[in-house]
């Protein structure tokens, strides 16, 4: 039987690779020239990988059309102390025979005695690369030896190799580190690199070390440069790297060919936000908005995308709707992102009502905007402790930590104002440069709450070399919404962590808004906030004194539930009320007033 993809195969084709079974090999022997001449001629005509999976009986078990993974083979513990037993042959079409990401995943998750790559060109082997599994600090690694010649693999002791790594094995407590070990790269330029090392340290990745290409055309096949492949592909063993980050946006066809000629995972700064949303999503419509985000992301790449989706490559990048194959028909994906979009609209009609209710009763609203890790959430929390209003004081907290994307979730919460108004005050997720277009549009409804807000308070990190930036990032998006004409006011936070010339730098630059110097986590300056607030607000409530006849209580009832009553006093001709109530509010007990 011929496993894998036969889909479109010629039936004498197929009969040429039944044959393989009829071979015998060597028990020490890697392979015979015989299966390798013959899987290269195939690979030529095909265009497509042929793997062929031998054990140490020298019995041919399973031939494939694929690469190494499509080989089905049990996954074998290391606590069991032994090699799966079984080795893979099989060819690279491009010519190159560096194992890739996949074989190198593929030889560690199912550890296999040892991994061939035969690379092929115009039907003629060009060269060999041998992985096999190793023990280094009691880890299991994967090492290569490339560019070896058939006649150096052929004439190769198999037997003998394996049973040393397993000797070791039996001797050693070994164990798989899973764990991923990253090199960032970029292009772009040294601080849009710092960044991405925040990002990949928010999803609890260690980053090994980074490489910076100054570029001013990139490259159709692979982004960067082919030198600084070459370059990445030694540091990824000299540091036993598994991961590779790219600051920028990959298509699919360059995730390929870099995974291939660096051999690990490579993954951009789209999937690795797109891998911490999924992480930190809390409620429902956030879950729904990543994964939107992430099948329309992986909708246009599942041609593209290699160990991300294999059955063998797991880690980052796997969550959220799951691991999508390349067969999977696009056609069910649409028709997830259409539920998944309906989903979204019936949340946003919820939201919608939840609006219409507060603006009814003519509560400002107060948005809380900025970029990620400025402080937003512990702002929100500490106005929230200083001016809950009394429906809100046993409200949850949300969630604050100094990470990237600490909040996912919109959470709006009343509070009291100097004045004695009550408003709401609503916490956004942060924003980020070259933040994915997918995820801006997912997390549209999120953002209305932004649009239909009365005052923004843009928030800043003035700890961070980068607050003017990050002050554009945020009004571009602000700009994209359409809010750049709110009333906002600047609020420079964490003043605490910074230097007078660097505030005052801030607020040169920004002269045309109104700015408040805070520091939210040690509570300075915060009343001095709610003042500026309650002064740019619009005053949509007004001042009456009223005397309401003791025949008609009801009204006094009714001010009590619908406005805020200042002062009460029992006189002969019925009871005085001092209150501030909205227009509606002032027209019903208009017949009541006190004239002055």
């Amino acid at each position: 039987m011929i496993y894998g993809n036969v889909e479109g195969v010629r039936n004498s084709i197929l009969n040429e690779l039944e044959r393989i079974y009829d071979f015998k090999i060597p028990k020490y022997s890697v392979c015979i020239e015989e299966v390798v001449n013959k899987i290269s001629e195939i690979t030529t005509f095909l265009d497509r990988e042929i793997s062929v999976a031998i054990d140490r009986k020298g019995s041919v078990k399973s031939v494939a059309i694929g690469d190494s993974t499509s080989v089905e083979m049990p996954l074998i513990d290391i606590s069991e102390k032994k090699l799966s037993g079984v080795r893979i042959i099989h060819t690279h079409p491009n010519g190159a025979s560096n194992l890739s990401a996949l074989d190198i995943s593929a030889l560690l998750k199912l550890k296999l005695d040892c991994i061939v790559a035969v690379g092929v060109s115009e039907g003629k082997v060009t060269d060999l690369s041998l992985g096999y599994c190793f023990v280094e600090d009691e880890n299991l690694i994967a090492e290569e030896e490339k560019n070896l010649s058939l006649e150096a693999v052929l004439g190769l002791n198999i037997l003998d190799r394996i049973n040393h790594i397993e000797d070791i094995i039996r001797s050693n407590n070994v164990f798989e580190d899973y764990s991923e070990k990253a090199i960032i790269v970029g292009c772009d330029s040294e601080e849009s690199l710092d960044e991405l090392d925040e990002l990949t340290r928010a999803c609890d990745i260690p980053v090994i070390t980074r490489v910076f290409q100054n570029r001013s055309k990139i490259d159709a096949a692979y982004y960067i440069g082919s030198g600084k492949v070459n370059e990445i592909a030694t540091l990824r063993q000299t540091y036993r790297a598994n991961l590779v980050i790219f600051d920028d946006e990959l298509s699919g066809s360059q995730v390929r060919n870099l995974e291939e000629a660096i051999g690990t995972k490579v993954i951009d700064r789209t999937t690795l936000i797109l891998e911490i949303f999924a992480r930190r999503a809390k409620t429902r419509e956030a879950k729904i908005q990543v994964e939107l985000a992430q099948l329309k992301y992986r909708l246009t790449r599942l041609s593209g995308l290699g160990t991300v989706l294999s059955r063998t490559g797991g880690g980052i990048g796997t969550r959220g709707p799951g691991e999508k194959k390349l067969e999977t028909d696009r056609r069910h994906i649409r028709e997830e992102i259409y539920d998944l979009s309906s989903e979204l609209k019936k949340i946003k009609k919820n939201r919608e009502t939840q609006r219409e209710k507060r603006n009814k009763q003519n509560i400002p609203q107060i948005s809380l905007v900025g970029y990620t890790n400025a402080g937003k959430s512990t702002l929100r929390n500490t106005l929230c402790d200083m001016a809950a209003s009394r429906d809100t004081v046993n409200k949850e907290k949300v969630f604050e930590a100094d990470m990237l994307f600490a909040t996912l979730d919109t959470t709006t919460r009343a509070i009291t104002l100097l004045d004695n108004r009550i408003a709401t005050l609503t916490d956004t997720v942060g924003f980020v440069r070259k933040l994915p277009h997918d995820l801006v549009e997912a997390f549209k409804s999120t953002l209305e709450e932004v649009i239909f807000s009365d005052i923004l308070c843009h928030v800043v990190d003035t700890s961070s070399p980068y607050a003017q930036e990050q002050i554009y990032a945020v009004e571009e998006v602000l700009a994209e919404l359409g809010v750049r004409d709110k009333p906002i006011i600047l609020v420079l936070n964490k003043i605490d962590k910074t230097t007078t010339d660097a505030l005052e730098a801030i607020k040169e630059k920004n002269n045309q808004y109104t700015i408040v110097e805070i520091s939210a986590r040690n509570n300075v300056n915060l009343e001095g906030l709610l003042k500026e607030i309650g002064n740019t607000l619009p005053n949509k409530m007004r001042d009456i004194e009223v005397l309401v006849p003791y025949s008609d209580q009801h009204m006094v009832a009714f001010l009590h539930r619908n406005g805020k009553v200042v002062e009460e006093e029992y006189k002969e001709d019925g009871t005085y009320i001092k209150a501030v109530v909205d227009e509606e509010i002032y027209n019903k007990s208009k017949e009541y007033e006190l004239q002055v």
